[in-house]
């Protein structure tokens, strides 16, 4: 990654130039045996419609905070590399009444929580290949509805401080360029040693440790991630198969 980037967006960007086609998110749900691979081109397209929906359609300005009522999923990802690409402040897990907008997964009490937020709301039914709701929850929009309307490039109306808040985790804010610094800095620790090293993370997104090893890392030290989500629900030997299939140099969580 270019030494010049400070914020989680400069970082996807710089990822594009190098190797668009590499793949930078690998998710498998053992809860329904959903595997879906991303390569830095596809998620810079989700990335890019995701921000485009919020500055255009969601009317979200810089250091307006998104509450993040998601688990650790690749539209997850997509959502905070969007909130990082307007500017806005992506706090995970966060308090809905106090955010302009609310993101939430499809579990009933999550949009419970998320009915709290006097501004948008939408709901992501985090369903297989982004399928939509069945039915949609009343009061959101559905994410899968809206978002492939979205144009596929992504420019900021205003430019983005990289030294404004960008996320909130575990109650601790984190400037862009601190987030960028951060997942710098840690990354040998997770034994992200360069391009091309993979990390198999079953850690959650409601910590920064869950955040660095599931995205911020990867992204950081030019790798890539395996997510996975429900790994308790996963049979025996399916942890062991899948990191020699997917050549996973190192597990977190």
């Amino acid at each position: 990654m270019n030494a010049t980037d400070r914020t989680p967006a400069d970082l996807l960007s710089s990822a594009l130039a190098a190797d668009p086609g590499r793949p930078l998110v690998t998710f498998y749900d053992d809860a329904t045996g959903e595997r879906v691979e991303l390569s830095v081109a596809t998620f810079a397209n989700w990335v890019a419609k995701t921000a485009n929906l919020l500055q255009d359609e969601l009317s979200v300005e810089p250091g307006d905070r998104v509450a993040l009522l998601l688990p650790a999923h690749w539209q997850t990802a997509v959502w905070l590399l969007a909130c990082a690409s307007v500017g806005a402040v992506a706090d995970v897990a966060g308090d809905p009444a106090a955010a302009e907008v609310a993101v939430s997964g499809p579990d009933p009490e999550s949009l419970e929580a998320a009915r709290t937020c006097r501004g948008a709301r939408m709901a992501l039914a985090l369903r297989p290949l982004g399928g939509r709701f069945p039915q949609v929850p009343e009061g959101f929009a559905d994410y899968a509805v809206e978002v492939p309307g979205q144009g596929d490039r992504f420019v900021p109306y205003a430019p983005v401080d990289p030294e404004e808040p960008a996320l909130i985790v575990a109650g601790r804010e984190f400037s862009g360029a601190e987030v960028v610094e951060r997942a710098r800095t840690e990354a040998a620790g997770l034994g992200l040693t360069g391009p091309g090293t993979r990390v198999l993370s079953r850690l959650p997104y409601d910590t920064w440790q869950g955040l660095s090893a599931g995205l911020y890392g990867p992204l950081a030290s030019g790798g890539s991630v395996v997510l996975c989500r429900h790994p308790e629900r996963a049979g025996e030997g399916v942890l062991d198969a899948r990191i020699e299939a997917e050549r996973v140099s190192v597990v977190a969580g």
